[in-house]
Formats: C-alpha cells, sequence, structure tokens
C-alpha cells in the first residue's frame, strides 16, 4: 500500500509559516516577550522561535497551551 500526500509539501510548510505568524503576532498583540511565553507554556525556548518561524510543527499540546497563554482559542491559531 502506497501512502501519498494529500497536501503537496509547499502548501504544508505555507501553512506552517502562516501558523507561526499569526502565534508572534498574538503574542506581540499580548505584549508577551518570548521567554515569558515559552515559560507559561513549559515549550523550550529554542522552540517557540522554531515554531513562530514556521521552521518547527508545535504539537496538539503545544497549540493548546500556547492559545491558553495567549488568551484565545485554539481556532483561531489554525484557522485558515
Amino acid at each position: 500500500m502506497v501512502l501519498t500526500c494529500v497536501f503537496p509539501i509547499e502548501v504544508v510548510h505555507q501553512q506552517r509559516q502562516i501558523l507561526g505568524i499569526r502565534i508572534r503576532d498574538l503574542r506581540d498583540q499580548e505584549l508577551l516577550a518570548r521567554e515569558i511565553l515559552a515559560a507559561m507554556t513549559g515549550i523550550n525556548r529554542r522552540t517557540l522561535p522554531r515554531i513562530e518561524s514556521g521552521t518547527s510543527d508545535p504539537g496538539y499540546g503545544d497549540l493548546i497551551r500556547i492559545a491558553d497563554a495567549i488568551g484565545v482559542d485554539v481556532a483561531d491559531l489554525v484557522r485558515w
């Protein structure tokens, strides 16, 4: 059985970047430094910049903790 990707890799990469930008913008709106958000969420302070730049995929648990710390619903982070 051969599995194929539903989305082209370029689309996945673009959505990852959009998610990162949305997280960064919401963090900035709340005047939260990356280090503070990392501490609030338990996400490694080196991982958060990679999530915001779109080079790292956050897990669902990470998204829940980020959304909670910023004060939004997870759906607000991932709505395309």
